[in-house]
């Protein structure tokens, strides 16, 4: 049961709500959307370049696309640009592959005065771990389900 609020509190959160700063949702959300974007039209030109240059197919092109990416944002984040990008774009920027190599190497610059292995060794998964780990049991589910819709013969 909810405790209910005194009159001292109920004019409280009147004063709080009125002095409280409004959010730009729509330009946040514009951002994001633009600066997402533009890094998945990176991302597609990445691909293009492998299919083009390399010769991989639409489906081999996948995997060496991902790791230039995170290669680019990991350099971005090195120079400290995509720190810069983030602030501006907020979700923009985290949620493309290039948000996971970001995470991975701000936390090792971060504690890279600790030392190679603890320092950066040992941080360097923190925030990025959690990713991996949800990854790779998402994956192992959806591969188990698929098998066994396979073996049961619905697939």
């Amino acid at each position: 049961m909810a405790k209910q609020k005194s009159p001292e509190q109920k004019r409280y959160e009147k004063i709080e709500q009125k002095h409280e700063a409004k959010r730009p949702v729509v330009k946040n959300c514009v951002k994001a959307f633009l600066v997402g974007g533009t890094i998945c039209l990176v991302g597609q030109a990445v691909t293009y370049f492998y299919i083009y240059f390399f010769h991989f197919t639409e489906q081999t092109a996948g995997n060496p696309t991902v790791a230039t990416m995170i290669f680019f944002a990991m350099l971005l984040t090195g120079f400290g640009v995509y720190d810069k990008i983030g602030q501006f774009a907020g979700a923009g920027s985290a949620v493309p592959i290039t948000g996971f190599g970001n995470s991975v190497i701000s936390a090792a610059i971060e504690h890279r005065t600790e030392g190679f292995v603890l320092g950066v060794g040992g941080n360097m998964f923190k925030l990025a771990g959690s990713v991996i780990l949800f990854g790779v049991f998402s994956a192992f589910v959806v591969a188990l389900i698929k098998t066994l819709l396979h073996i049961w013969g619905v697939i």
